[in-house]
């Protein structure tokens, strides 16, 4: 069953390859592009044979997308999903904004948004930001058991 308001996402997900396996698209930078980057996950790690890795990876590619939309300043955002080893996937968001996301620790419960990347760090092996002149790549990567 699909997520709610996943089913009126903008246009399918139509994955392009990247050189070494890898899939990108351009998004409009407005929520409801999260359900456009779920299903560019699932195709890609589908295609790859790495179905264990799905639940999570979607929910870690949302909440890189959330904060795309949330802090990056044009209207579009690009997503992507790579596999820089056999039993390695990473997902990347770039935006256009320089501000370096940084993981809340305060403990006020009345807060209900800004805890995202609280769930990147615990559903990933690593991820971190690489900055570019003109904005940067908030990426996360998972591995699959072996």
């Amino acid at each position: 069953m699909a997520p709610p308001g996943e089913e009126s996402a903008p246009g399918p997900a139509t994955p392009h390859s990247t050189g070494r396996p890898a899939y990108s698209q351009t998004l409009p930078r407005e929520p409801r592009s999260a359900a456009v980057a779920r299903r560019l996950v699932r195709t890609a790690l589908t295609v790859w044979g790495l179905e264990p890795l799905i639940e999570d990876a979607t929910l870690v590619m949302t909440e890189l997308v959330s904060n795309a939309v949330d802090h990056g300043r044009l209207p579009s955002i690009r997503v992507i999903v790579s596999r820089p080893s056999a039993h390695t996937i990473r997902l990347g968001v770039v935006d256009r904004s320089k501000g370096v996301p940084t993981m809340r620790t305060d403990a006020d419960e009345n807060q209900t948004r800004g805890r995202g990347l609280l769930l990147v760090d615990a559903l990933t092996d690593r991820w971190g930001t690489e900055l570019y002149r003109w904005g940067k790549q908030v990426w996360a990567e998972l591995e699959e058991a072996a």
